[in-house]
C-alpha cells in the first residue's frame, strides 16, 4: 500500500492526475483485504477458544461418566 501512496504523492507533485483513480481503487482493494484478513483472524481465535472450551466440557462429561460406572 505504501508504494501506491507514493505513486499519489508523484501524482500531486507532477500534477499528473491520469491514473490518480486507478491508484484509490487500488489502495481501497488492498484496505479492504487488510480488514477481511483482520477479521478472519479475529474469528479464528474466536473458534480456537470455543473448542479449548468444548474440549473442557468433553473432559468433565467423560469424568462425569467414569463417575457413574
Amino acid at each position: 500500500m505504501c508504494e501506491v501512496l507514493e505513486e499519489m504523492r508523484t501524482c500531486t507533485k507532477t500534477l499528473n492526475f491520469a491514473i490518480l483513480p486507478s491508484l484509490i481503487e487500488e489502495v481501497q482493494t488492498m484496505a479492504n483485504r487488510m480488514e477481511m484478513a483482520l477479521s478472519d483472524m479475529k474469528d479464528l481465535e474466536i473458534l480456537k477458544e470455543d473448542i479449548h472450551e468444548k474440549k473442557q466440557e468433553l473432559k468433565d462429561l467423560e469424568k462425569k461418566i467414569k463417575k457413574k460406572k
